[in-house]
């Protein structure tokens, strides 16, 4: 019998929104600082870098240092959508993630 389509793989759907969420974050924060400073109080502005500082730190230190602050979030959204993928290609080649096929079906 199949398991539940979105509660038997909770795991897969979580990650791989968070990754989602967070890569299109840091395209929307690359976007928005051409009218926003970086020190800027607005709400929107404080959302998108609350949302995707984690992910520019961690680009920060993945890069060499010539490329600059502005690209920074491309850089992160590159390498968050890439992780998806990788994410997504090993639970399904694992089996944990949810097929379209009924279970016992052939390809």
């Amino acid at each position: 019998m199949q398991s539940d389509f979105v509660f038997g793989h909770l795991f897969f759907w979580a990650v791989t929104y968070i990754l989602a969420l967070t890569a299109w974050g840091c395209i929307g924060r690359f976007m928005m600082q051409a009218f926003m400073a970086p020190d800027s109080t607005n709400y929107i502005w404080r959302g998108f870098v609350m949302l995707t500082g984690w992910a520019v730190w961690v680009a920060r230190r993945m890069v060499p240092t010539y490329v600059t602050t502005p690209f920074l979030p491309l850089v992160a959204a590159f390498w968050l959508f890439a992780a998806r993928t990788v994410f997504g290609l090993a639970m399904l080649g694992a089996g944990m993630a949810p097929s379209i096929t009924p279970a016992g079906a052939a390809p």
